[in-house]
């Protein structure tokens, strides 16, 4: 019998792999010795951080208390899911004896976690599929059933309870991943090794906090490759630059457009690229497109208030454009919470008789919150006075703490499937400008956010007559008189289409309704050179009273709704005029297009 020792898997590797691996393993050492010092140092500054930041412990506890004081469907659910595991069970027998069966559970349409072919060819993976869409739709249809809870706390439930079973997917595991399994074999662990390099410079990169990479943030920027639209700052304040675009047609339309973004994101989501830029193919219909490109607020900003936001935003534009180029009359354009802003502004505006906006145009915003969706989850006097104090310490909400809550309406596209294959699979993150976009999210002064989280959300003061008064004036959206066109996703989270609905009840003037196929960006961002997804109208002379019936009576249109848009525009935009050059008109140009603003990157 030989006194050889038996081969390891490092000893199978050779002198260079070897060294290699080393060196992998000294510079994971290094970097996690330094994090860790990090961590002490911030603690001991700042002290332990809240264990429960969500405030969810009493909601489950709540809601446990409800679900057991039904015992007997408890014990129903329960064998109810025995029951289906017993069905899967034998199946997988008889598919392990050669038989063809028919699955128990599949995943839905659009489920991407289980494309790889072995979740169905291979009998083990396909048994840990099945197992866990049958558990995780038990769990959630289980608590949807649960009696005597109300309304907020079974959506709050809901969502914190899909969250959960989204981390638990066999597929974020590296031994239940049949990918990773594969990729581990195939680089002899290479993949780990390189996945755990990749997780300590997202943890280097948010200083403590994994702040998850979800494209090559190299691979893009600000004003080279994206945001490319030549235009020029014809104005700014401490709020806002005030972009206007170079025209591309010897003629525009005599009433400019304007245009005002989220300010919790940055504007050029209109202007990622030539082929997709909204901004661009604007120019090229004859419009004069000037942008409101929003300051990345500190902590100079902290006081400033939602009224700051309106004086020193869209008032100050138009005050602007007018000194630009003569024109006193302008169209808008107000998008998610700009568009919020905009409702408000109108109203405002109508209060004191001013005229100056023909026509708005609102892209995916809401202006009754009754419905808000899932961010509506986020908003309750817990969570709002967590955010609050979160923002006393430095006067502005991290544009990263925002991020991570859009990022959870979709965790499997937006976190899970970047920790696969960042962390799982060792790979780095693919170039693309929307997640580049994504990942640029701007800062929220303290006072602003909180009052718009309070009085919007929470309170949906908003779609009350009087419910809010602005600089003096009560604000009433009935007052609202002028040409809408309003636009929704059909399959948006953020401003779900039947809450952006509302607004055809509360506007007092011609609203034309379109809803959009795909969600809050597809849905919007769609140039009629793609030819993607569809929309619908519905001709008749008064939107009904809910989405619904406006739905039953609705006509599909294949591709981009722009050129309907454009149509319902142009004839609202006045006589052609020659085209206008930035910085040739009342207002001299102050820097190029894109401007600086939009280059303030925030923190992790």
């Amino acid at each position: 019998m030989s006194d050889t020792p038996a081969p390891t898997a490092l000893s199978a590797l050779s002198p260079e792999e070897t060294e290699k691996l080393q060196t992998a393993f000294k510079d994971i050492a290094t970097r996690s010795q330094k994090l860790l010092q990090d961590f002490s140092q911030r603690y001991q500054a700042d002290g332990p951080q809240p264990a429960d930041p969500l405030h969810l412990t009493q909601t489950f506890m709540d809601f446990t208390a409800k679900m057991l004081a039904d015992p007997n469907r408890l014990v129903q659910a329960q064998m109810e899911l025995w029951q289906q595991y017993m069905k899967l069970w034998q199946v997988t027998a008889q598919r392990m004896m050669g038989q063809t069966v028919e699955p128990i559970a599949e995943p839905s349409k659009g489920d991407k976690r289980f494309n790889d072919p072995a979740w169905k060819d291979e009998v083990v993976f396909d048994y840990l599929k099945q197992s866990y869409l049958l558990t995780a739709r038990w769990l959630q249809g289980t608590v949807k059933e649960v009696e005597g809870v109300d309304d907020k706390t079974a959506k709050k439930v809901d969502f914190y309870t899909r969250q959960f079973i989204d981390a638990m997917s066999p597929s974020n595991f590296a031994m239940t991943n049949p990918q990773v399994v594969k990729a581990t074999v195939e680089s002899k662990g290479e993949n780990l090794l390189k996945g755990l390099q990749n997780m300590l410079t997202d943890l280097e990169r948010g200083k403590g906090k994994l702040a998850i990479r979800q494209t090559d943030m190299d691979a893009f920027k600000v004003g080279g490759n994206v945001a490319t639209s030549p235009g020029k700052v014809v104005y700014q304040n401490e709020l806002i630059q005030l972009i206007q675009y170079a025209p591309t047609t010897a003629e525009v339309y005599e009433i400019p457009l304007l245009i005002v973004p989220p300010w919790i994101n940055k504007f050029y989501i209109l202007d990622l690229k030539p082929e997709n830029s909204f901004i661009k193919w604007a120019t090229e219909q004859g419009y004069t497109v000037f942008v409101v490109s929003w300051v990345n607020p500190d902590e100079r900003l902290s006081s400033f208030v939602f009224e700051d936001y309106m004086k020193k935003g869209p008032l100050a534009a138009l005050d602007a454009i007018e000194k630009a180029t003569g024109q006193r009359k302008v169209s808008a354009i107000g998008y998610c919470i700009g568009g919020t802003l905009m409702a408000t502004t109108l109203a405002y505006m109508a209060a004191r008789n001013d005229d100056r906006i023909a026509a708005c145009t609102f892209f995916t915003a809401q202006v009754d919150f009754t419905e808000p969706g899932e961010l509506g989850v986020f908003i309750d006097e817990d969570q709002l006075a967590g955010i609050e104090e979160m923002m006393s310490k430095k006067g502005y909400l991290e544009g990263s703490e925002m991020a991570t809550t859009f990022n959870m309406l979709r965790a499997n596209d937006l976190i899970w499937s970047f920790v696969v294959n960042n962390y799982l699979m060792g790979k780095d993150p693919f170039p693309f400008d929307l997640l580049y976009w994504n990942a640029d999210a701007t800062r929220m002064p303290a006072a602003m956010h909180s009052y718009y989280l309070r009085n919007m959300y929470q309170k949906n003061l908003l779609s009350q007559p009087g419910g809010l008064v602005v600089d003096n004036v009560p604000i009433d959206l009935r007052k609202i008189t002028i040409p809408v066109y309003l636009q929704a996703g059909k399959e948006d989270h953020i401003a779900p289409s039947r809450s952006v609905y509302k607004a055809t009840q509360i506007f007092s003037g011609p609203v034309r309704f379109m809803l959009a196929g795909s969600g809050h960006i597809a849905g919007v961002v769609n140039p009629p050179r793609n030819k993607k997804y569809q929309h619908w109208l519905n001709e008749t002379a008064k939107n009904p009273p809910t989405l619904a019936e406006w739905q039953a009576g609705a006509k599909e249109f294949p591709g981009s709704w722009w050129h309907d848009w454009d149509k319902w525009l142009s004839a609202l935009s006045g006589p052609k005029v020659p085209a206008r050059v930035p910085g040739e008109g009342g207002l001299p140009a102050i820097e190029d297009a894109p401007g600086s603003y939009v280059k303030v990157r925030s923190g992790a």
